[in-house]
């Protein structure tokens, strides 16, 4: 498609000015406490994986938690609320059929966008590259140029995924597990003791 530029991290962006904001993108988002993580069966729960999808991505890199890594055995991994939207992100786009090899380009452009960033986009894709859109005329431009077979809403995603997470339990960093509904290792812990 003629216009279309190359944006930072690989992922192709139309050059149209990003003024307009159509029905695809949304506004007025609330703020996050960026200190809260959920643990990984809770983020898998959130962004709809499996567990093994998940551990498989941190290890390789594609999603790794921000807020506490797994240093070890036993060591509980705490996802933040942006790397849940972006598992569900990276899920959407798998389920499309697009690479793994794309979805990693798209997740590292997605990873430099500030959080209120990430709710203006829009990702279309023609399942072979990834385009990121801002407004509704690059939507357009995408759709008449033949090349956006499918689009990925991030503020509607974003919805979802605080919808499910403001049902399950976040923790802090710093403070000392309690317990949790998805620790099955210290429900089998305290079942052997008790």
């Amino acid at each position: 498609m003629s216009g279309t530029g190359e944006a930072p991290g690989g992922v192709a962006r139309p050059a149209v000015p990003a003024s307009a904001q159509g029905l695809l993108f949304t506004e007025d988002l609330p703020d996050l406490d960026e200190q809260v993580g959920y643990r990984g069966p809770i983020a898998c729960r959130a962004a709809g994986i499996t567990y093994r999808q998940l551990d498989y991505w941190a290890r390789t890199g594609l999603v790794e938690p921000s807020i506490r890594p797994a240093t070890g055995s036993g060591t509980q991994r705490l996802y933040s609320f942006r790397d849940s939207l972006v598992l569900k992100v990276v899920k959407r786009l798998l389920d499309t059929g697009v690479s793994l090899q794309q979805i990693r380009v798209a997740v590292s452009h997605l990873r430099e966008r500030g959080v209120e960033d990430l709710a203006q986009i829009t990702l279309m894709s023609d399942g072979a590259s990834v385009y990121e859109c801002t407004s509704a005329d690059e939507v357009i431009d995408l759709v008449q140029g033949g090349q956006g077979v499918f689009g990925i809403a991030v503020g509607r995603v974003w919805r979802e995924v605080e919808g499910s997470l403001a049902e399950l339990p976040g923790e802090r960093p710093g403070e000392e597990p309690g317990e949790h509904p998805d620790d099955e290792l210290a429900t089998r812990r305290r079942n052997r003791a008790g």
